[in-house]
């Protein structure tokens, strides 16, 4: 096997064993087939395309079957199996439909049944399977591949709640279908990765609108950190739509439900915070689960990716749905949790009120611009002098405390903005306000980051600048391929100056990385102090 995808890979140059997410290298073999198949399935799309025909269920597919493929998502080799075979026999039907001829091995490979066949293919069309790739063009092919994998995860939360958009499938599709061509010449390579970033912000924008148009806009809410004596599910991972099920299907049944994770904000959400029963967030972010699900007395929801291997102690009482899998793991289909419901009935849930505090959430783009005129009368008298965007995603590597201290050491007349699971390094910080305006805003989930995208294109009309030229500064940290779509959807919008850690992507070739630091200007970080002191001059 051989993967460097994630920001933990072994050594910082690729996992090669085992992977540090935890995958072993039958599943890695077996997510790079899957990852081949679906080229040769978006090559026969196109070409359906360019003749009229649609495949738009096929297309929908295609997405689930490329979020499976990103990290902490999917280790289960059978279940990765079945996609592969999916794959191909919606390539071969879709092909019966429009009678072209293929000679690209990706859209004509077949496979027997056994499992060994798949990991012997497997094993020809890895990352590293062609010794003769430039290392500039490998390296922007998988940052293309793994934007696309980021694109196609907030697809496909967008297509659940009904929110889609053609060009998002035709750039998956074409994206896909490139990485097989070996007539591209390095500025298109370049100009295909920064169209990822243009296609990742329209599935950002699709997300948000089926987010908030389904449960409405987030409002500032208040979340205890504590629980309530009851029987108890927590969901984890990042969708709406298996949340509300949820809480539709236990309500009236003596069951509190509490968030985990990327869930946090969806407490700001006022079509889920109607129910009652919704009560509170227990833990912090997706690595520290296997200490913390153990003191959960009560089952446990994946919903999406960041789930680790589960230990024995709480292994039985743990479920994936949609695209998640772990093999032995219960998984629960068509948003039937009833096998959820009675383990919750039948575990002992948490014996005694407790208050741990709370935190606060729901400073979304409406909250945020609702409250533009103190923000901006707030920046022209000075007592608001920087902001800064802490945000990305948490990990267990060595380095990420940086984002604590960093936070703690911001100036009292700065704000912090905040979202995905980074957050949990000082979410829980009070940081005063500045004349109302709270210090720290919760902007929400990773999915959320088109919200501060948004608050920030504000921004910048009102004071009639670029938003290069706004005091805000971003401050990120990345883990997976979702982060990776955000940051190319960043550059594309000529966003210049992030900071990011805690290490660069080992994906990223000395002349790629160049290049964007000579464009874009993008640095590692280094200390807090000097990160602070380099940016507001001090």
């Amino acid at each position: 096997m051989f993967c460097f995808q994630c920001e933990q890979t072994a050594k910082g140059k690729g996992c090669e064993v085992i992977g540090v997410c935890g995958k072993d290298e039958t599943t890695a073999d077996l997510q790079d087939l899957l990852v081949y198949a679906l080229k040769g399935f978006a090559e026969v799309s196109l070409k359906a395309r360019e003749k009229g025909i649609t495949d738009r269920d096929g297309e929908r597919f295609m997405l689930a079957a490329l979020f499976s493929t990103l990290t902490n998502v999917n280790f289960d080799p059978a279940r990765l199996a079945e996609l592969i075979k999916e794959t191909l026999e919606r390539r071969d039907e879709l092909k019966s439909k429009i009678g072209e001829e293929f000679t690209s091995d990706a859209a004509t490979f077949t496979l027997g049944s056994s499992m060994d066949e798949m990991i012997e293919k497997a094993k020809s069309v890895g990352i590293k399977a062609d010794p003769s790739v430039d290392e500039d063009i490998l390296s922007l092919r998988e940052t293309l591949i793994y934007g696309l994998k980021g694109v196609a995860a907030y697809g496909y939360h967008a297509s659940i709640l009904g929110k889609e958009d053609d060009y998002v499938f035709e750039f998956v599709e074409r994206g896909l279908a490139s990485t097989l061509r070996t007539d591209i010449s390095l500025e298109d390579w370049v100009n295909l990765v920064l169209e990822c970033g243009k296609a990742n912000l329209k599935a950002m924008e699709l997300l948000d609108a089926a987010n908030t148009g389904t449960y409405g806009h987030p409002v500032p809410t208040e979340v205890p950190l504590g629980h309530k004596k009851g029987k108890a599910i927590l969901v984890s991972g990042h969708d709406l739509k298996d949340l509300e099920e949820i809480l539709k299907q236990s309500e009236g049944k003596g069951i509190y439900v509490y968030t985990h994770g990327e869930m946090l904000p969806t407490h700001g959400y006022p079509e889920l915070k109607k129910y009652p029963h919704f009560y509170g967030h227990f833990g912090t972010a997706w690595q520290n689960q296997q200490k913390e699900f153990p003191q959960f007395p009560g089952p446990i929801v994946m919903t999406t990716n960041c789930i680790q291997k589960p230990i024995d102690t709480y292994k039985d009482n743990i479920f994936t749905c949609g695209v998640v899998a772990w093999p032995g793991v219960k998984h629960i289909k068509d948003h039937d949790f009833t096998p959820v419901i009675e383990k919750a009935l039948e575990m002992p849930g948490f014996d005694s009120d407790e208050d741990k505090g709370s935190v606060m959430v729901g400073f979304g783009r409406n909250a945020i611009l609702g409250v533009a005129d103190k923000i901006i009368e707030a920046v022209k008298s000075g007592a608001i002098r920087h902001f800064f965007l802490v945000a990305g995603c948490d990990g267990a590597k060595p380095g990420r405390n940086y984002y604590t201290e960093f936070v703690e050491k911001v100036p009292e007349d700065c704000v912090v903005l905040t979202l995905a699971c980074g957050k949990f390094r000082f979410f829980d910080k009070k940081l005063g306000d500045i004349g109302g305006i709270p210090r720290l805003l919760d902007v929400g989930q990773c999915n959320d980051a088109y919200s501060a995208i948004e608050v920030a294109l504000a921004l910048a009309k009102a004071f009639d600048c670029d938003v290069n030229e706004l005091p805000l500064s971003l401050v990120l940290s990345w883990y997976e391929q979702k982060a990776v779509a955000i940051l190319l959807t960043l550059l594309y919008l000529g966003i210049k100056n992030i900071k990011l850690g805690p290490s660069l992507p080992a994906f990223l070739s000395e002349n790629v990385l160049n290049l964007l630091v000579e464009k874009y200007n993008i640095k590692p970080i280094t200390t807090p102090d000097e990160d602070l002191k380099e940016i507001l001059g001090d």
